[in-house]
């Protein structure tokens, strides 16, 4: 048996990344900055996410950076080749499944007029 499972909580670092194919497939890719519970660091934990379809369309229209949401995904790796040295190179993505919006509306619309610093994260 195997299982890719990942639960996150955190503020959304940035606004999001929208693109829209000819084929009508939509993909939104967001940072989330997640506290440790068993760190006294104040940074956070960041993770790249990429979520498609209806999941792309809602963060779309409802996501800013400092935004609290949740999500539930599956881990997966990114590799390229490094254009200037030809190396291999990867990284972590949360394909996200499943995202919920946390927060009040008030919490939202602080964080679209105002925003989050890091800090705060």
């Amino acid at each position: 048996m195997s299982l890719n499972i990942v639960n996150l909580v955190g503020r959304v670092g940035g606004d999001p990344d929208v693109k829209y194919f000819e084929s009508g497939s939509v993909v939104c890719n967001l940072t989330l900055a997640v506290k440790r519970f068993t760190s006294n660091s104040d940074q956070p934990d960041w993770f790249n996410l990429e979520l498609w379809g209806k999941q792309a369309e809602v963060a779309a229209e409802y996501v800013r950076k400092g935004t609290q949401i949740g999500v539930t995904g599956i881990l997966k790796f990114e590799t390229w080749q490094d254009r200037s040295t030809g190396a291999s190179r990867s990284k972590p993505v949360i394909r996200v499944d499943r995202l919920e919006l946390l927060g009040s509306k008030r919490d939202a619309e602080s964080a679209h007029a105002g925003g989050y610093s890091d800090e705060e994260f």
